[in-house]
């Protein structure tokens, strides 16, 4: 970084207001809104991470809070060889209890440019940025001269966008297909950057992968070069302050068509930016070429470079195998009156993540919160799957869990029942609807409780969600390798470090 932390008077003077905001508000009532304060050494940062030189700086700053990550830029800006002949700031921020601060830090922004000799226009706009970038990004005979910036340095609000909601639709309209607030914001402030324009922004790391990304992935990456990925490697410290338990990552782009030959990657523990560790890899291995859903591997370490080449000798898809996998049919909110929390005449199994113990699932369970069994009847049959071997993961790990992916057989000659439900809470992997054989799935269960496709699924997964079109885009072993896996394992699913063997196994094999 150009400056050590002592030299950041205004960022540490806008942190302590931070800390004050923080301590008369709820964190619910925070995140009813998505308002997350962006840290001062976080917001310096990220300001570090632009590279262009430029004589006239136009910087947009949405939803900027007290407005430390412009003033962050804005520092660095002057402080460089050659800075700028004049700067100009925009600020987005609906929050009216914030607008005096943030006209405070507009001020004290003004008078750092006077010292410098620097020429400063700094305007806060106490509107809705969603609304106005749309105006200002739309085609037409009658639009205005469209506003281009040099510069865009965000920490935009986590919040989902429900998909019956106006912003939804006039999102929609403007041809943006997004399900989370702060997509809206990235993809509206790309579109407002001029050619060559910088942008350095913090945001889940959640549209790396997944479904409900696709749409904003592919015309970020379309729009944007990737230069830059900063991964917080501990959920808790990016935002400590607010308890944000979501995965973070800074990335820096710029707008250009040209894709880079390679891609810096780093990473930290929390905002310690002194112990960063980060790497060049190739930028064919953060975006796959011919990636239809435009995934982004971060691949981190030398270890991360182990599992994918170890992962790279399984090439077999779902598809191959003729299975599929479905996330559980039964939303127990929408069945309740059917659930009960003990097995009766007239009900079957009911499987919750509950369930799980051991690579088995074992019902029923002594869960004071989950019912364990559904009524076997005409409203239900459509929820109900013919008792056979499945193979079940769950769809979210807790923090505690040491394992992203978990998963479980489900043995039909443990549990008597003719019927089963599959809870919304579990994935399930089936051939086309029905079951598998007994081998097949305790080596598929195998394969996904092993380290190697849990290390391999941190790499491209930063949340704690297990999609199942996550799971459709992971390769897997042959058919054969799945049953000579599954051979190994009788009543009891082996310890970790024997699955992990038996897997080494098969890939020397494979390779």
């Amino acid at each position: 970084m150009p400056k050590g932390e002592n030299d950041i008077e205004l960022s540490n003077t806008l942190d302590a207001v931070r800390k004050a905001l923080n301590g008369t508000t709820s964190r619910m009532a925070r995140s009813k809104i998505g308002q997350f304060f962006t840290p001062a050494k976080i917001a310096w940062f990220m300001a570090s991470l632009f590279q262009q030189a430029r004589q006239e700086a136009r910087i947009l700053d949405p939803g900027s809070g007290t407005g430390v990550l412009f003033a962050a830029l804005l520092e660095i800006l002057i402080a460089q060889k050659r800075p700028p002949r004049s700067i100009e700031v925009v600020a987005y921020e609906i929050d009216k209890r914030i607008i005096p601060y943030l006209k405070d830090t507009m001020e004290r922004c003004r008078m750092l440019c006077r010292d410098a000799g620097i020429s400063f226009y700094g305007e806060i706009r106490s509107k809705d940025f969603v609304t106005d970038a749309i105006a200002q990004t739309k085609e037409g005979l009658f639009i205005t001269q469209r506003e281009r910036f040099t510069h865009a340095i965000l920490n935009p609000p986590y919040k989902k966008i429900s998909g019956e909601s106006a912003m939804r639709q006039l999102l929609y309209a403007a041809g943006i297909e997004v399900s989370n607030l702060y997509a809206a914001f990235v993809w509206l402030t790309a579109l407002m950057l001029e050619p060559d324009g910088e942008m350095v922004a913090i945001t889940p790391r959640s549209f790396c992968n997944g479904p409900y990304f696709r749409r904003f992935r592919k015309g970020l990456l379309e729009m944007m070069s990737l230069r830059h990925i900063h991964v917080f490697e501990s959920r808790k410290k990016a935002f400590g302050d607010d308890a944000v338990l979501q995965e973070n990552v800074i990335f820096h782009a710029i707008k250009e068509a040209r894709k880079p030959g390679n891609i810096l990657l780093s990473s930290s523990d929390g905002v310690d930016f002194d112990r960063v560790m980060s790497r060049t890899v190739p930028y064919d291995r953060v975006v796959l070429p011919g990636d239809r859903d435009a995934f982004i591997h971060l691949v981190l370490s030398d270890e991360d470079t182990r599992t994918t080449h170890r992962m790279n000798r399984f090439i077999t898809t779902l598809e191959q195998l003729e299975l599929e996998v479905s996330t559980g049919p039964v939303v127990d909110f929408r069945a309740q009156k059917y659930l009960h929390k003990l097995p009766m005449k007239g009900t079957v199994p009911l499987i919750y993540p509950v369930h799980f113990k051991a690579g088995f699932i074992q019902w029923p369970a002594d869960s004071q919160k989950k019912p364990n069994a559904i009524e076997a009847s005409r409203q239900t049959k459509d929820l109900l799957i013919e008792a056979d071997y499945y193979v079940l993961t769950k769809r979210f790990s807790s923090k505690e869990e040491k394992r992203r992916v978990v998963a479980a057989v489900y043995d039909p000659y443990l549990i008597n029942a003719s019927l089963v439900g599959f809870e919304n809470h579990v994935n399930y992997f089936h051939a086309k609807g029905r079951g598998l054989s007994p081998n097949l799935a305790k080596g598929l269960a195998s394969y996904l409780n092993s380290t190697l496709f849990d290390r391999y699924f941190r790499i491209f997964s930063g949340h704690t969600q297990v999609n199942a079109t996550d799971l459709r885009k992971m390769r897997y072993p042959s058919h054969d390798q799945l049953m000579r896996i599954g051979a190994h394992i009788k009543h009891n699913m082996p310890d970790q470090e024997t699955v992990d063997a038996i897997l080494k196994k098969e890939c020397e094999n494979n390779g």
